[in-house]
């Protein structure tokens, strides 16, 4: 049975939803935040050094990274290949990839700098021109992929989705969304799901 280590407020209700998508036997262990800093507490760096999340241990293996626990959470549970390409299409399952790690890899830093001079009450010279910048190219490039698609690769729902309405859902808590409606219903689809609404109800978020 898989273990999901899910600090509340943020990244890892997406793993909890991931699971839910699944079908995989999971147990939840549900930690708080600092209500001062939002950070992270001892006790999910207890579990590792970093003290992020989510973390997953399955057996001896534990992994951190959300793509990387995507990957392996489909390779193992999805096995009729619903929601993952097989190797077979080399190309397919390489798109696949790149839109998984996209997320994290491009989308999330922007996000992260407008969260902190939001937070922060003042605009910065440098970091608040550039990161508005970089958000309007990447959720311009994400509503390019959409298209009149229900999903980020096509009609069909797939574990690139979880990365992607992440980042989305971010832009919308920090009122980013506003002139791009094509993602607010992307993200409003996502989260209409029923494995959705129980990972919410599960990481009572």
């Amino acid at each position: 049975m898989i273990t999901l280590h899910h600090l509340r407020i943020g990244r890892s209700l997406f793993t909890v939803w991931l699971l839910e998508e699944a079908g995989a036997d999971y147990d939840l262990k549900v930690y708080l935040r600092d209500p001062e800093t939002m950070r992270s507490q001892a006790d999910i760096k207890a579990i590792h050094p970093l003290g992020k999340s989510p973390i997953i241990e399955d057996g001896d293996l534990m992994l951190t990274e959300s793509g990387a626990i995507t990957l392996y959470v489909l390779e193992k549970y999805d096995t009729e290949r619903k929601l993952h390409p097989s190797r077979d299409n080399l190309a397919s399952w390489a798109s696949y990839n790149q839109w998984v790690a996209y997320s994290e890899g491009s989308v999330f830093a922007p996000l992260l700098l407008k969260m902190l001079t939001l937070r922060s009450g003042v605009d910065h010279p440098v970091i608040t021109p550039f990161s508005d910048s970089e958000i309007k190219l990447h959720y311009g490039h994400i509503e390019r992929q959409l298209g009149d698609n229900d999903y980020i690769l096509g009609k069909d729902f797939s574990g690139a989705d979880f990365g992607i309405c992440y980042v989305v859902s971010m832009g919308e808590r920090l009122g980013q969304l506003t002139d791009y409606p094509k993602l607010q219903s992307y993200m409003q689809r996502c989260m209409s799901r029923a494995a959705f609404q129980r990972a919410v109800e599960k990481a009572v978020e």
